[in-house]
């Protein structure tokens, strides 16, 4: 019983960021719903975090607009973070004065961040966990003494 759900994206390019930073808001809205990750982005202290929220609301809102458009039943309260992603993007190179004339390069990195939400699977009459009846008490053995 195949239920097919629907993945609504929305994706922010040339982010100056470097994907391993980006990567550390992102692992933490990964998998939660909606709305606590709306919150979680809100008060991290990071400088991509207002980024990551305000592309999370973009999705939402992608996901409100196609559910009207073509006529879905869409719960908002039920969708979550399906997918986060932070790829690399391309690298501007730099030049930095160093001593005796030299210069060292460096690379300002940027990041593409791909964020897709989807409604959470909810099928009535299945059982989503499977309940153990107690176990009866075992007999205790009776240890032997130690012989002398």
């Amino acid at each position: 019983m195949a239920v097919e759900t629907r993945e609504f994206r929305a994706e922010a390019k040339f982010q100056h960021v470097s994907p391993q930073k980006a990567r550390l808001v992102l692992e933490l809205i990964k998998g939660r719903g909606v709305q606590e990750a709306l919150e979680t982005a809100a008060f991290t202290k990071k400088r991509i975090a207002p980024v990551i929220h305000k592309l999370l609301t973009s999705a939402v809102d992608n996901a409100k607009y196609v559910a009207g458009e073509q006529g879905l039943d869409l719960d908002v309260d039920n969708l979550y973070v399906k997918q986060a992603l932070a790829n690399d993007g391309p690298r501007m190179k730099r030049i930095r004065p160093a001593p005796m004339g030299r210069a060292y390069r460096y690379q300002r990195r940027l990041t593409h961040i791909v964020l897709s939400v989807a409604e959470r699977e909810t099928v009535a009459g299945l059982v989503t966990k499977a309940e153990v009846p107690p176990a009866a008490p075992k007999a205790t053995k009776k240890k032997a003494g130690k012989k002398a």
